[in-house]
């Protein structure tokens, strides 16, 4: 995991996913486990998009993304990556970032669609909207 402290802008995150505020002081950190994410889906323009729906790696613990196919814990929606994390050039080094676990989300401004499946996962702390 890459701690180095850097500065790196990479345009406006776009959080209207969001359907309200609650929940968003509540966040959780979570590490990214990049080598499971598709760029030209999850981070085309170099960074991890605000909104992408997560699963928990259970072998490792980390993050990727979730996939009601997967057979290593992303089969299991826990939350949404709550704001944009820059991906780094080599996929093998992990990022940290913010999980979002409770609150209302407006399902047609996702970055990445949510089966019903994944619904149900987080029913009870995710309204979606």
């Amino acid at each position: 995991m890459n701690l180095q402290q850097t500065v790196r802008t990479f345009g406006m995150d776009d959080q209207s996913w969001l359907g309200s505020e609650h929940g968003t002081q509540a966040t959780e950190s979570c590490t990214l486990d990049t080598s499971t994410f598709t760029p030209a889906t999850h981070y085309p323009a170099g960074y991890f998009k605000s909104g992408i729906p997560l699963g928990k790696i259970t072998a490792t613990g980390k993050f990727g993304p979730y996939d009601n196919a997967a057979a290593d814990g992303r089969e299991t929606l826990v939350g949404f990556l709550f704001a944009a994390v820059g991906a780094p050039t080599d996929n093998t080094i992990d990022v940290a970032g913010a999980l979002f676990v409770h609150g209302k989300v407006r399902e047609q401004r996702l970055p990445v669609a949510v089966d019903a499946a994944g619904k149900t996962d987080v029913a009870g702390r995710i309204r979606f909207i």
